[in-house]
């Protein structure tokens, strides 16, 4: 049985890494054909741009048009960044330093203009083109610089390649202005470039295809002029509005589409079998569509589209009930003084909307509900075990309440199962307490061991006398199965609440 459990367990691990690994070259082929379509494009289109850029900085200042400089690469390979040039050409043996502060005495005033709304930037398009950068990545550091960071986090960061822009570059956007006096160097190795290969590192464990157009937009947005000053949120950058829409709303839109189609059709089937209606393929299409749209809409007022359903509260039916019922009486008012045409029942709007309601608490508790039905079985097949590991809760208060809420939240939920409880309240026997049944009274932990092939004892009773306890202990060391012993949580969190509140008082 072990080595059955070990197998499954192998290949689904494996099969977890494959499908990852094919996801994230899928993901990478995606970006690089992206890149390659839209700085083709971008060369197109700006090339009137550019050119007039050129003449500009020709005109402004001697020197050549376009700056190469020394730039760290993706492992670890370096490359030439190219950027319009800003600043006067210095010579061979006056070097400038590798960044620049805002009162660098080398920018020109077309160099200025170009910093400040980032057309400097452009040349970078043919970079992308190239395969040296893309549009969204870690920005590249100087070489120098880059070489003296901690070899982890140059290994992380260098990992996929560097891009024009990055939530670092969003967020330290105006970083010259930070960079003042003479010791701007330093602020920047010391406050700055920490804080952005933070970002960086954050960006290449979290992004995709969809946080890429986050990115892009979010950059394009805080060049606005009025909104250069406002600060945005990190939060906003790594789960933008996009990634947001493909994550939470478009699924569960399309799941409740689904839902709406099967809940109307079916319906029709069980209203046709008592009275003749005929509203035809069409009107049971709009239909579904609707109710799709409006139930969505509704769910997303109500905030059900942040929630996470696998350890959803069931107080959010009600919302959900909510929503199909606001749903549902807009179609019928709709129906009754507006589209009159085809006419349907108020009962069989009625029946609709039991049917969608029934079926969206499906599909959106619907791990709650399969781990009820495999809970189930294993009580009714009490001699086959199912889980990897059976546990027996001793007492069920509130410590035993308390003991299967961390359970079945925790992520081995899948490894343990709860069987039931034992407590010696009469008053509790073959009562359900969180779900979980009361089996019998302490005394039996031994019979209950054997039958139910239980694996752990897990003591969880508060207020208790130690020579109770160190009865309970006995008899459950006697079973075999592990023992655990919970500490008396509850009555912590009473003595701690109890002292806010006399502190508040």
């Amino acid at each position: 049985m072990q080595s059955l459990e070990g197998s499954e367990q192998f290949i689904t691990k494996n099969t977890r890494k494959f499908t990852k690994h094919w996801v994230y070259l899928l993901s990478r082929f995606i970006k690089r054909l992206f890149d390659i379509i839209f700085s083709v494009l971008g060369l197109i289109i700006f090339f009137p741009l550019l050119f007039g850029i050129a003449i500009a900085i020709r005109k402004d200042s001697p020197g050549q048009i376009i700056y190469s400089g020394r730039r760290m690469g993706r492992d670890g390979r370096p490359f030439n960044i190219y950027k319009f040039r800003t600043m006067r050409v210095e010579p061979d043996d006056a070097p400038g330093a590798p960044i620049t502060s805002c009162d660098d005495p080398r920018v020109t005033q077309v160099g200025r203009f170009l910093r400040n709304t980032k057309l400097n930037e452009l040349p970078q398009l043919w970079n992308v083109l190239i395969g040296d950068m893309s549009f969204v990545g870690p920005r590249p550091e100087d070489y120098d610089i880059a070489m003296k960071w901690d070899e982890n986090v140059k290994e992380e960061i260098l990992s996929v390649r560097p891009g024009i822009t990055s939530p670092a570059s969003i967020l330290y956007r105006d970083e010259e202005k930070l960079l003042k006096g003479d010791g701007f160097l330093d602020d920047y190795l010391v406050k700055i470039l920490p804080d952005k290969l933070r970002l960086d590192q954050l960006y290449v464990r979290n992004h995709n295809v969809l946080t890429d157009v986050d990115i892009m937009a979010m950059t394009a947005i805080a060049l606005l002029p009025s909104l250069r000053q406002k600060n945005i949120d990190e939060r906003y950058i790594f789960g933008g509005p996009v990634l947001a829409l493909f994550q939470r709303i478009v699924p569960w839109f399309l799941l409740d589409v689904v839902v709406a189609s099967v809940s109307v059709g079916l319906s029709g089937i069980i209203w046709r079998i008592s009275t003749v209606i005929n509203l035809g393929v069409y009107t049971f299409i709009i239909l579904a569509l609707v109710i799709a749209v409006l139930t969505s809409f509704f769910n997303m007022i109500l905030g059900l589209q942040r929630i996470s359903w696998n350890n959803a509260s069931p107080a959010y039916i009600l919302d959900i009930g909510v929503s199909v019922g606001l749903t549902m009486a807009i179609m019928w008012a709709i129906n009754r003084f507006w589209i009159t045409e085809p006419w349907v029942p108020f009962s069989m709007f009625w029946l609709i909307g039991l049917t969608v309601f029934i079926g969206l608490l499906g599909v959106r508790y619907r791990e709650k509900l399969l781990s009820s039905v495999a809970y189930r079985w294993l009580l009714f097949r009490g001699d086959s075990p199912i889980f990897t590991e059976r546990i027996l809760i001793v007492g069920a208060g509130k410590l035993g309440e308390m003991a299967t809420w961390l359970v079945k939240r925790s992520a081995y939920e899948s490894v343990f199962g709860l069987v039931g409880f034992v407590d010696d309240d009469f008053n509790k026997r073959d009562m359900h307490y969180a779900g979980v049944r009361v089996l019998g009274p302490i005394d039996a932990i031994p019979t209950l061991v054997e039958k139910y092939h239980i694996d752990i004892l897990m003591v969880a009773i508060e207020n208790c006398r130690s020579e109770q306890i160190d009865r309970i202990l006995k008899i459950c060391n006697t079973t075999g199965a592990k023992v655990v012993k919970l500490p008396d949580l509850v009555k912590v969190l009473e003595k701690s609440l109890q002292g806010l509140s006399e502190n508040v008082k």
